[in-house]
């Protein structure tokens, strides 16, 4: 490493000829971007995949879709890059980034999934997550692994589509069942599928299965035994660094074909990555369909005695060690937005919802607790749903706009506050990326609201940033994190808070009360009901 103090400066005029890919397949959509070795976008293509809600709290994808979708982002970004004239040569590597809990299953033998897709926020397992609780040494998981027993991790989700899906619970039983999350289903299908038979997963993605020991870097009897996983049953991907050169295998066919993949990260981790989030006591907070705040706790894990979640944030490999984060996530955030729009129809694009926001003063007294999927950190309530309390015939559409911005900006409160219990040390300002940041009155609320200043860079595509530079420190096209330093540092907002610590605490102190009264919406028997 660079001896501390040292000046590092990016060779701008050689890395401007060094491009790298990164795919990045998020929760609504895939894109595929193409970064120059200074971490600007030279060219891009996204498109956006189809939602499947089968039943209230159900949520799918189409795994074939996501495969399409990514491959189709890929051949569509490249011709881009090359009509600018660039040379196929000079893309030197792929990095991966992908949404995490989601998980995929698939017949070993045919390569085609058995079910699709059940997406990280899909709330079907509550009766499952019950009746786990309950089970003999529950109370000992999240000291291996770093998470809570709840419906968000991967391990419930296989469970349930055990117990409920006849070919799934077959295929187990006949040997040629693969379980994987969304990294491990693209790099299979990217490298040619059945033909290359890669199976592969990196630590970040790993760690949101509760298969996996978060000090060992390993899956753990104790906890697949738990989950009644018989790893002679199943194929279970292989864990590896997120930063390999050779891991993550080549694209098989179409326009980038033999170009190597050589970076994977989570799509958590990859944003932290992004915002250069790499020393101890450093954090970052991504506004997407959910919001997930990652803090840097160093090379050791710290297991959460306040609700958050143990994770790990990045393992380059080599000689590096893995490095841990306390993650605080929260499951509806830029969905609350599209909620407003395509169920509501309080607009047709998602920015008109800060526009509809900033019509209005405040909130009128409006606060939208929105538990679509229970609340996630630090609460872990799953026995509500969402709820507006305050509205009276003064409400306007703009204050349940201007509550619906403001519900992320309370989460994100609590789980600072949660970080800090467990941790030991307050921030001094938060760094945030994501599709929500682009409203600037949603971030000065979020400043206002914790008391903090609120960092937001010009370039928001910082999970994929990640991504290309887990790819590029395994093809040595950095060596050292002090090179990243200036990368994306060009044109950032800092929102400050402009009204007093009081004023904060008082919204802060009223949006408690309604987490409170929340509670309990939904009894036993709608949790424990027919969940098949």
């Amino acid at each position: 490493m660079a001896d501390e103090g040292s000046q590092v400066h990016l060779d701008e005029k050689k890395l401007k000829k060094f491009f790298i890919g990164a795919v990045d397949c998020g929760t609504t959509s895939s894109r595929f971007l193409i970064f120059d070795g200074i971490g600007s976008i030279i060219a891009q293509h996204q498109i956006e995949f189809d939602q499947k809600y089968p039943k209230s709290g159900w949520h799918e994808h189409d795994a074939n879709e996501l495969v399409s979708s990514v491959t189709e982002c890929i051949e569509k970004a490249t011709k881009e890059y090359l009509d600018q004239g660039h040379e196929l040569s000079d893309l030197k590597t792929i990095g991966l980034t992908t949404q995490r809990e989601t998980t995929v299953v698939w017949d070993t033998e045919t390569g085609e999934p058995l079910h699709n897709a059940i997406a990280w926020p899909d709330t079907r397992t509550h009766k499952l997550v019950r009746e786990l609780k309950e089970r003999k040494g529950a109370d000992q998981l999240q000291k291996l692994c770093g998470l809570p027993l709840s419906t968000y991790p991967s391990s419930v989700k296989l469970m349930w589509l055990l117990r409920h899906v006849d070919s799934v619970k077959k295929a187990y039983e006949e040997g040629r069942l693969a379980f994987g999350t969304v990294d491990t289903w693209l790099l299979y299908h990217l490298n040619g599928g059945k033909a290359k038979d890669l199976y592969v997963t990196d630590s970040t993605n790993a760690s949101r299965t509760m298969f996996m020991n978060l000090d060992k870097l390993q899956y753990d009897d104790t906890l697949l035994d738990f989950f009644e996983i018989d790893k002679n049953k199943i194929r279970l991907p292989k864990i590896v660094p997120g930063s390999s050169s050779n891991a993550y295998g080549e694209i098989a066919s179409g326009i980038l074909k033999g170009v190597r993949i050589a970076g994977c990260l989570g799509d958590q981790s990859a944003a932290l990555v992004g915002q250069q989030g790499f020393t101890p006591g450093s954090a970052k907070n991504t506004y997407g369909t959910g919001c997930f705040l990652l803090y840097n706790v160093g090379e050791k894990p710290v297991v959460s005695t306040h609700g958050l979640l143990a994770t790990v944030a990045y393992d380059f490999g080599g000689q590096r060690k893995p490095v841990y984060a306390l993650e605080g996530s929260i499951a509806v955030a830029g969905s609350g937005v599209k909620f407003l729009t395509n169920n509501l129809g309080f607009a047709s694009e998602s920015h008109q919802i800060s526009e509809l926001a900033g019509t209005v003063n405040d909130n009128g007294g409006c606060y939208f607790v929105t538990a679509f999927s229970g609340l996630f950190a630090p609460y872990w309530i799953d026995d509500a749903e969402g709820t507006i309390f305050g509205i009276t015939q003064f409400t306007e559409r703009g204050h349940i706009a201007r509550a619906t911005l403001e519900a992320t900006c309370y989460q994100t409160r609590a789980i600072l506050d949660a970080m800090e219990a467990d941790s030991g040390h307050k921030l001094e300002s938060l760094a945030v990326d994501g599709g929500m940041t682009n409203s600037d009155l949603c971030m000065q609320t979020q400043a206002n609201i914790i008391g903090i200043p609120v960092d937001r860079p010009a370039m928001r595509e910082t999970t994929a940033l990640g991504a290309a530079i887990a790819a590029g420190f395994a093809m040595n096209i950095w060596k050292e994190f002090d090179e990243l330093k200036e990368i994306n540092q060009k044109g950032r907002t800092v929102f400050e808070p402009n009204v007093l610590k009081a004023e904060g605490d008082k919204m802060f102190k009223k949006w408690g009360r309604a987490v409170q009264m929340c509670r309990g919406w939904l009894d036993t028997d709608d949790i424990n009901g027919d969940d098949s």
